[in-house]
């Protein structure tokens, strides 16, 4: 809850990059949002400093829906790797299978949130949807139930790479950091915090155009709300899109979005396994404390 209510400026500057068919760029001048001070400046100039918490509460409820299935199923995964299987349940590779599955889990139970999250990041002024009430009832009864999932192909498609790499990434380097360290509790707690930034970047970087694919097509039906930020487009799904943005604006288009999105996945993922290992910690401490009295 802490890490979202910090990062969601940048979320919202990232979606809107994502959104914009114009190209991204200082030099070419022709999309409204042309880095990342100046969309900074222009969205809290046209829209208020409120603009930049757009899409807040569902974005809180989807972190912390997805971050309690995802780890839970990640605990659950590891500890039965552990007691049915001959491998080690602490290694990299294992992590990776686990965490991806954990995150494929997760984005099932919460896809919904997650679309109107970028629905709500996405509209400008005046709101199409006026709160969250309005915009379930309003999605449901003009597009359906299914309207809800929409995206969820390459949700799926990037979410076991990129949450498997973070995990993966993460215990690599804590791995690497514990033979060259012989730090205490609160260097363990600053080595989560490191290892799961460069974790967030490396995973993120790597799998960003599913990412901005999976916008797009959460928009799809919603582009009143779209008109004033620049041209629109529509896509039929996950393969059309691809080949839309590939034709109209090349590879670069891929990655529009990238910069806030690596400081956004770095402090993200930073702090959440910063605070996951924290409170774990905590947690242990007072189970042995009851134990002992």
């Amino acid at each position: 809850m802490v890490t979202r209510a910090l990062i969601n400026p940048l979320d919202v500057v990232k979606i809107r990059f994502q959104l914009q068919i114009e190209r991204v760029s200082y030099l070419h001048p022709e999309g409204k949002y042309r880095g990342l001070l100046q969309a900074s400046r222009c969205i809290l100039r046209e829209e208020g400093l409120p603009a930049f918490w757009k899409g807040h509460f569902p974005a809180q409820l989807l972190s912390v829906c997805f971050g309690a299935v995802q780890f839970a199923t990640f605990e659950f995964l590891t500890e039965a790797v552990h007691k049915s299987t001959p491998y080690d349940s602490q290694t990299a590779g294992i992590h990776l299978i686990c965490g991806g599955l954990s995150a494929c889990s997760a984005t099932l139970v919460c896809q919904p949130l997650d679309t109107l999250r970028t629905r709500f990041a996405a509209q400008g002024e005046p709101k199409v949807y006026h709160n969250l009430r309005h915009a379930v009832s309003t999605m449901y009864r003009t597009s359906g139930p299914l309207s809800f999932y929409r995206g969820l192909a390459p949700t799926l498609v990037a979410v076991f790479p990129y949450a498997g790499l973070q995990f993966f990434f993460y215990r690599l380097f804590g791995q690497l950091l514990s033979k060259n360290s012989e730090a205490g509790n609160s260097g363990g707690n600053l080595r989560s915090l490191l290892c799961g930034s460069a974790a967030g970047v490396l995973s993120k970087t790597m799998t960003y155009p599913f990412d901005l694919f999976k916008k797009r097509l959460q928009v799809g039906g919603f582009e009143e709300a779209r008109v004033q930020f620049g041209e629109i487009r529509h896509y039929r799904g996950f393969v059309d899109c691809m080949v839309q943005i590939g034709k109209e604006e090349g590879p670069r288009g891929f990655f529009k979005g990238l910069s806030p999105s690596l400081v956004k996945a770095a402090f993200s993922t930073g702090f959440t396994f910063f605070w996951y290992e924290l409170f774990l910690n905590a947690m242990k401490n007072l189970k042995e404390k009851q134990r002992t009295k």
